[in-house]
């Protein structure tokens, strides 16, 4: 499979479908293609070592979201696994692999850049991570629009005041990290901006 191929037109209209359910004001499918952007920039950088694989983590790593649960990842994991079999099956696709990435995503913010090696294969997870975390480094509109989105969704879902304080909490360990982003290629791009957006993201919720 080529990584820039289409997919099978089933196979897109069920992922489209599960990232418009439940309606979301972040993690949809405006969100994948602005991943995606980013995905196509280390491809005309650094380069990808298995970009079919990580484009099809990007396509389903928030495939199963509902906000306050804590296996979105896991079940969106589970979701490509069974729709790449379904619809993907002589592909030649390390579906085991696209599982392993979606569910990395659980844990941003907490690995650091040595935790992956210093293989192709750990460039890849990097990279990827980096590409989903790529909104922090955004122009403060952009971040702006993001941090009320996210905000957003939770709303109905946690009280305003748990999710305040959550939030904030989660924002500064980010500011607080020597690395936010974990490849050279994202932290050049990105790092200085992201920290200014984090500082003013946190003095707006004291």
């Amino acid at each position: 499979m080529n990584a820039m191929q289409p997919l099978p037109e089933g196979q897109m209209h069920a992922l489209e479908l599960a990232y418009a359910t439940p309606p979301r004001a972040y993690h949809d499918f405006n969100h994948v293609a602005e991943v995606l952007r980013h995905y196509a920039a280390v491809a005309e950088g650094p380069g990808w070592l298995q970009p079919v694989e990580v484009r099809l983590a990007v396509l389903y790593h928030d495939a199963v979201y509902e906000p306050g649960r804590k296996d979105n990842e896991a079940r969106s994991a589970a979701f490509a696994r069974e729709q790449i079999g379904h619809w993907l099956p002589g592909a030649g696709v390390e579906v085991g692999r696209v599982a392993e990435l979606i569910e990395l995503t659980a844990r941003h913010g907490q690995f650091r850049p040595a935790d992956f090696g210093k293989t192709a294969v750990a460039d890849d997870t990097r990279h990827f991570l980096d590409c989903d975390m790529a909104i922090l480094g955004a122009e403060p509109a952009g971040f702006d629009a993001y941090d009320r989105a996210i905000a957003a969704e939770y709303r109905g879902h946690v009280p305003g005041w748990l999710f305040r304080i959550n939030r904030r909490r989660f924002l500064k360990s980010l500011l607080a990290r020597p690395r936010i982003y974990l490849s050279d290629f994202f932290h050049e791009r990105y790092d200085a901006q992201a920290r200014s957006n984090l500082r003013r993201a946190v003095t707006s919720k004291r």
